[in-house]
């Protein structure tokens, strides 16, 4: 039997290693010079490759009630262990697992080894241009030559992060061959709006709690360090809102943040406000500089009519307005950034025509999906490619026959 494989990424390298046995033959095909590019700036260049922390509500997709399918204990329990065999030591930070070297190249570099000591055949700078599906199999072609293979794995990435190599071709393949594509939309990605004080606290970086509320709404809250830029809203708290503001704004949706820049007040806002002007005899303006950075506060003062007197001292609806802009500040999102900034895509292949355990097509024989391509997006943290390790192990294991060596 012969497997290909198109994609060598982090999907793609997975369903190799676990679907090659000594009496079949498995070929990845590349497009790129060499395989796992988009493993490398990964977790900022360290591979927050996995995430203890795998409830259900840092999944995301267009047919919620299948996630709990793939994201199961079993596969799980295979990933952790498949990953120490291979000789990965994590480094594990509040549930985070980076490798232990602290270098993507890390994982990058084992799973190429191990594709090579499994004699697995990596075509590179091959870019495939059409698959045709046969009585013979599938028909992979490039510009130069065809190959037939008996089953077909498509692991070629989504549209984001083009300069890895991933255009997108995937879902037409899967289009053409009769597949559901649920609109593939940017996600993991900055948020934008078109406020004046943007350019006053562009660059301000700040621990914050942010809520996505849509259509008045409350839909998702994070918490984290929060970018402010000269276009809207960045950090790894707004990349986890970004796929429900995303799919919202295509669906028409009015999509608002709203920005707690004091979540470490436990206590009763108000109460905390007139405890401090007791003890400090500070104005307000005075009051939120010791906590807040001051282009934060400019912003705050210039978003209203608040005096600059003690806080015992304003009116009470001046009171519940400063509360508010600390607590509650809303910014109304128009847009994401492109697929270019963008680190996964929500969107892709409707969950429900792929069998969520062995990741086979239930419109295509012998056709399997893996990693990006599916309808499933996870938050930041070591999600997507815990999506990516599930998926190719499920395929490889299924292709293979589950047969141990």
């Amino acid at each position: 039997m012969r497997i290909g494989i198109i994609g060598g990424g982090a999907s793609g390298l997975i369903t190799a290693i676990c679907s090659k046995r000594e009496d079949n033959e498995v070929i990845i095909f590349e497009r790129n010079k060499e395989c796992g590019k988009k493993i490398l700036v990964t977790g900022n260049g360290r591979c927050n490759y996995w995430n203890l922390d795998q409830a259900l509500n840092h999944y995301q997709s267009e047919n919620k009630e299948l996630i709990k399918e793939m994201i199961d204990d079993d596969s799980e329990k295979d990933i952790l262990s498949l990953f120490n065999k291979l000789g990965i030591i994590p480094k594990i930070k509040n549930g985070y697992y980076y490798p232990y070297s602290n270098q993507a190249s890390t994982i990058k570099t084992v799973l190429i080894d191990e594709v090579i000591s499994k004699d697995i055949e990596i075509k590179s700078d091959f870019l495939v241009t059409d698959i045709k599906k046969t009585n013979e199999g599938f028909i992979v072609s490039n510009s130069d030559e065809s190959i037939i293979v008996d089953k077909l794995v498509l692991a070629t990435g989504s549209y984001a992060a083009p300069k890895t190599g991933s255009d997108g071709m995937g879902y037409k393949f899967l289009k053409d061959l009769g597949h559901t594509i649920i609109k593939p939309l940017p996600s993991l990605v900055q948020l934008k709006g078109n406020e004046k004080y943007f350019k006053i606290w562009t660059g301000v970086r700040t621990d914050a709690k942010v809520t996505l509320y849509e259509n008045d709404k409350k839909i998702k809250e994070d918490i984290g360090e929060l970018q402010l830029t000269n276009y809207g809203l960045s950090g790894i708290c707004i990349f986890n809102l970004s796929n429900y503001v995303a799919r919202g704004l295509d669906k028409g949706s009015n999509e608002v943040v709203g920005i707690n820049f004091i979540p470490f007040i436990d206590d009763d806002i108000k109460q905390w406000f007139i405890n401090q002007t007791n003890l400090t005899n500070k104005n307000v303006k005075k009051l939120l500089l010791s906590i807040l950075n001051e282009k934060i506060v400019e912003v705050i003062f210039s978003s209203s009519n608040i005096s600059n007197k003690l806080f015992t001292k304003l009116s009470n609806d001046e009171q519940n307005k400063l509360i508010e802009l600390c607590t509650d500040f809303r910014i109304n999102i128009l847009g994401t950034n492109t697929f270019n900034e963008a680190q996964v895509c929500s969107g892709g292949v409707c969950l429900a025509e792929i069998n969520l355990s062995t990741m086979e097509s239930k419109i295509v024989k012998d056709l399997y999906v893996v990693g990006e391509l599916l309808d499933i997006t996870g938050d930041c943290g070591g999600y997507n490619l815990g999506i990516a390790w599930r998926t190719g192990f499920k395929a490889g294991k299924a292709i293979r026959g589950d047969i141990d060596d």
